[in-house]
């Protein structure tokens, strides 16, 4: 997941001396004079910007939060101030097409165009969801309450037993991706976290739909989803994305409905048909805490259970490798694709591992920092297959940061959010065969 810098594109510093665009006799090259010091201008305090957003996520405290949200407000409120300046010019009569289109993004305001007090309390939202997201924790699964052992033998208290320890990452991603066949140690843990999680974000997920819809319709936009599928730049968009849809679903429910059955040779008794024959698959069986990917339950699901193991997780351990050096060989990787070495300032200011004594965003993420060099990872690796996949995509958004750090800062982002994504998938694809994995 790359972590983007801001809901929609920024706008930039005006030179206070900057010719009325409205009473230029050469419009156009004053324009380009605007938007090279805008971008420029942009780009430095984005990296601002960005470093608040790097430290709250990376030590989620009040204090930290204050900041992340006193350089937003600052942020934003230039931000308004400028997009007066953009919108004067008549860029949509320009000839250059490259300069009509960096306006045309810089155009849109974005989150700033809200009125400064529902600005401030839509990034309060998000912190506050953010924060409930990573932190929150639920008691250990036991399955009988009383009398319990430890695992040192010595029968916990009460209260041990009541305290609320277990949290997403580390703890419920390692849960959901060992591949156990306790469907009610997972139910447990599935309808506890979304119980909890959901319940205390819903009001608070719900006040963002309505002040980014507000934010949206302030941008001429009919509402949030209208805005995103803007930067599309697909008037049909939405019917391109059903027909690709199509065209996987034939094949998408073969792999369900053989999923279902494997699945179902493991969970299903003769007392008890938890994998039922037809309808929706019980997500907290899929081996993963949203459901997104199925690649933990390959162990039962796997056709030909004789073959060699493509899992890497026994022998990354075997070998003694660790968080920094599965980072070490994926940059090997893409060195020997003649790609970019990672900088020097990847490796002194990524994290790779949680530290201990302080709660973060662990979700993994790619940062970039808008200075031509500082480029980063923040990600709670584990040493599995999984994790080194991962590092593997979470560099390759590094990579494609590296690729347009000189272009504009207009240009500095994905084609879309999908190539983005596109492109960390296609290569961690590349790392999972079997030629390479031997």
């Amino acid at each position: 997941m790359w972590a983007a810098v801001s809901l929609a594109a920024v706008v930039a510093l005006v030179a206070a001396a900057a010719v009325n665009p409205e009473q230029d006799q050469d419009g156009e090259v004053e324009a380009r004079n605007f938007i090279d010091y805008l971008n420029r201008e942009t780009a430095r305090r984005a990296s601002i910007r960005t470093n608040a957003e790097w430290d709250y996520e990376s030590n989620l405290n009040n204090d930290t939060l204050q900041k992340k949200l006193d350089v937003a407000a600052e942020f934003a409120a230039w931000e308004k101030e400028q997009w007066r300046q953009v919108v004067k010019y008549p860029w949509k009569t320009f000839q250059d097409p490259n300069l009509r289109r960096q306006f045309k993004t810089f155009s849109i305001l974005g989150t700033a165009a809200l009125p400064e007090d529902k600005r401030a309390r839509l990034d309060k939202v998000i912190a506050e969801m953010q924060q409930i997201y990573s932190t929150t924790k639920l008691r250990r699964w036991r399955p009988h309450h009383l009398h319990q052992q430890s695992e040192s033998g010595e029968a916990e208290s009460e209260s041990s037993m009541r305290e609320k320890t277990i949290q997403l990452e580390p703890d419920l991603v390692l849960i959901f991706g060992s591949s156990t066949n306790d469907s009610c140690l997972l139910k447990y843990y599935w309808h506890g976290w979304h119980g909890e999680v959901g319940r205390t974000i819903k009001p608070l997920f719900e006040e963002y739909v309505n002040l980014s819809n507000e934010a949206a319709r302030l941008n001429n936009f009919s509402d949030t989803s209208a805005m995103w599928n803007d930067y599309f730049e697909m008037e049909d968009f939405e019917e391109q994305i059903y027909k690709l849809y199509q065209q996987i679903l034939p094949l998408y429910k073969q792999l369900h409905a053989y999923v279902r059955h494997r699945l179902g040779l493991n969970f299903n008794t003769d007392e008890k048909e938890i994998i039922e024959k037809s309808g929706p698959l019980p997500a907290h069986l899929l081996g993963n805490v949203w459901a997104q990917e199925w690649a933990s339950v390959y162990n039962m699901t796997v056709p030909y259970p004789n073959k060699l193991s493509l899992d890497v997780s026994p022998a990354l351990k075997a070998q003694n490798y660790t968080p920094m050096k599965m980072f070490k060989l994926s940059e090997e990787f893409y060195t020997s694709l003649n790609l970019s070495a990672m900088t020097d300032t990847f490796w002194n200011k990524s994290i790779v591992e949680k530290p201990e004594g302080r709660e973060m965003v662990c979700h993994a993420s790619a940062w970039d920092f808008y200075s031509g060099d500082d480029f980063r990872i923040k990600m709670c690796t584990r040493v599995n297959l999984e994790d080194l996949k991962t590092v593997h995509h979470e560099m390759g958004h590094i990579q494609y940061f590296q690729q347009y750090k000189n272009q504009p800062y207009v240009f500095r982002s994905g084609a879309n959010s999908g190539f983005h994504e596109a492109v960390g998938d296609t290569l961690a694809l590349s790392v999972s065969t079997a030629e390479h994995l031997m």
